[in-house]
C-alpha cells in the first residue's frame, strides 16, 4: 500500500476548501434567487468524492474503470472551478484596487457582491471548460497532427541535403482503445514518405504484452533508410510489482523482440551510419537516461569509435539528458530527438501562447531548442498515459528537413 504524504493532501484540501467557500460565497451574493448556488453546491459534492475515490484507488492500486472515471472527473471540475474562480477574483482585484483609489464610492469599497453580467462570464468559462475536457477525452487524444521543421546545419554532409526524418514518441500501447483512430495516425505517418523513421521511446505503459494487438498497425511503418527506436522510462517495467526479477528481465526482452516485430531496429547505446551517395551520417540510440527516471544509458558507449567532425543524430528519450551531457559535449551532436514529456497532454498552444504545466518540471518540453549550433527536437507523443486525454497538446508526428546552410 502506498503510503500518502499528509502535509501536501493537508494543503490540498485546505485549498480546495477556500477555493470552494470563495466562489459560492459569491455566487449566493449575486444570484441568491436562482439555481446557480445549487447547481455548485452539486459540483462540490461531486468533486469531493472523486477526489475521495481517486485517493482510495491510489492507497489500494485499484487502478481500474472507476478509478479513472473519478480521476477523470475530479480533474475535469476541479480546473473548471479554477477558471471560474479566476474570473471572480479578478473583478474582485479590479473593485479593490478601485476602491483603494477611490474610484468608487466607499459603500461599494471590499463589498463582496457581484453582478450578473460577471456571474454569466464565469459560468460561460466553467462550461467551456468542461466541453474541451470532454472533446479532450473523447476525441482529442487521437487528434494527430504533423508539425514540420526545417533545420539548417552548415556541415551537413551533402548527400543529405534535404533529407528527411519522421520522429513519433511515447506510444503507450497499453491506453490505446481505437484501432481505426490509431490506423489513422499511422497513414499519416506513411503519408510523410520521410527517408528515415525514428521512435523515442515508451512503447508500452508497463509491460511488453500491450504492444502485441497493435503490431498489425505499427509493422506497417517504412522508410526507405530504415525504422529505429529506442527504450523509454516506462519500457523497464519499474511501475509495477513483479513476481520475481527474472519475471521483469523476461517482460523487456519480450519488449525488445517486439520491436524486431515491428521492423524497429532498437538501439542499445549504440549507433549506425547512414549511407546516401558515398556520404554518411551518424544515428546514435541510448537506453533511458533521465533526471528522476533512471540513469541507464551511455552516451559515451553509443558514440565509441565516432569523430567530433561527423554529422551525428541521437535518439534520447528523455530531454533533461539533452540539458545534463548532450548539449556541451565535446563530441558534437548536431541534433537530438526527444519525447517523455507529453506536454503533459494539457496546456495552451494558440495565439503566440505555449504553456503547460509541465513547464515547471523541464526547461523546455516541446518543439525545437537550439544551443551551441545544437538541436533539439521534444516530440509531444503519440499516445497518452494516466490523463485518458488530450487538451490543448495534441498527439504529434513530428517530420524534419535537414538543410544544409
Amino acid at each position: 500500500m502506498r503510503k500518502l504524504q499528509l502535509l501536501p493532501l493537508a494543503i490540498f484540501s485546505l485549498f480546495f476548501l477556500l477555493m470552494n467557500w470563495y466562489v459560492i460565497g459569491g455566487l449566493q451574493v449575486a444570484a441568491p434567487q436562482t439555481y446557480v448556488p445549487a447547481v455548485f453546491w452539486l459540483v462540490i459534492i461531486l468533486s469531493t468524492f472523486s477526489v475521495l475515490y481517486a485517493i482510495q484507488g491510489i492507497r489500494s492500486r485499484g487502478m481500474g474503470r472507476f478509478f479513472k472515471i473519478a480521476t477523470h472527473a475530479f480533474l475535469m471540475l476541479f480546473v473548471s472551478e479554477i477558471l471560474f474562480l479566476l474570473v471572480l477574483l479578478s473583478q474582485d482585484v479590479y473593485r479593490f484596487a478601485a476602491g483603494a483609489f477611490y474610484l468608487v464610492s466607499d459603500d461599494q469599497f471590499l463589498v463582496p457582491a457581484r453582478n450578473l453580467v460577471w456571474i454569466s462570464i464565469s459560468i460561460a468559462v466553467f462550461f467551456f471548460s468542461i466541453i474541451i475536457f470532454l472533446y479532450g477525452i473523447l476525441r482529442g487524444k487521437y487528434a494527430y497532427r504533423v508539425i514540420k521543421h526545417t533545420l539548417f546545419f552548415k556541415d551537413l554532409p551533402a548527400a543529405f541535403d534535404g533529407f528527411t526524418i519522421t520522429q513519433i514518441s511515447d506510444v503507450h500501447a497499453g491506453s490505446f482503445t481505437n484501432p481505426k483512430a490509431v490506423q489513422k495516425g499511422i497513414d499519416m505517418i506513411n503519408a510523410q514518405q520521410s527517408d528515415l523513421f525514428v521512435f523515442t521511446g515508451d512503447l508500452v505503459n508497463n509491460k511488453a504484452e500491450e504492444i502485441k494487438p497493435w503490431i498489425g498497425h505499427f509493422s506497417q511503418i517504412k522508410a526507405k533508410y530504415g525504422q529505429f527506436s529506442i527504450l523509454g522510462n516506462h519500457d523497464y517495467g519499474d511501475y509495477v510489482k513483479w513476481e520475481n526479477e527474472l519475471a521483469k528481465q523476461g517482460n523487456l526482452l519480450q519488449l525488445k523482440k517486439y520491436h524486431a516485430e515491428l521492423g524497429f531496429r532498437l538501439l542499445l547505446d549504440e549507433h549506425v551510419e547512414i549511407q546516401k551517395d558515398g556520404e554518411k551520417i551518424i544515428l546514435a540510440g541510448i537506453e533511458n537516461w533521465g533526471l528522476g527516471f533512471g540513469e541507464r544509458g551511455d552516451l559515451a558507449k553509443a558514440l565509441q569509435g565516432t569523430t567530433k567532425d561527423e554529422f551525428k543524430i541521437l535518439l534520447s528519450h528523455d530531454p533533461s539528458h539533452w540539458e545534463a551531457q548532450v548539449k556541451n559535449n565535446p563530441n558534437k551532436i548536431h541534433l537530438s530527438l526527444a519525447g517523455h514529456t507529453h506536454g503533459m497532454q494539457f496546456g495552451i498552444e494558440a495565439f503566440g501562447i505555449k504553456w503547460s504545466p509541465v513547464k515547471f518540471r523541464y526547461k523546455h518540453w516541446a518543439g525545437i531548442k537550439e544551443e551551441n549550433e545544437r538541436f533539439l527536437n521534444v516530440n509531444r507523443g503519440f499516445g497518452f498515459i494516466g490523463f485518458s486525454g488530450r487538451v490543448g497538446i495534441w498527439p504529434e508526428i513530428t517530420v524534419i528537413k535537414l538543410k544544409k546552410s
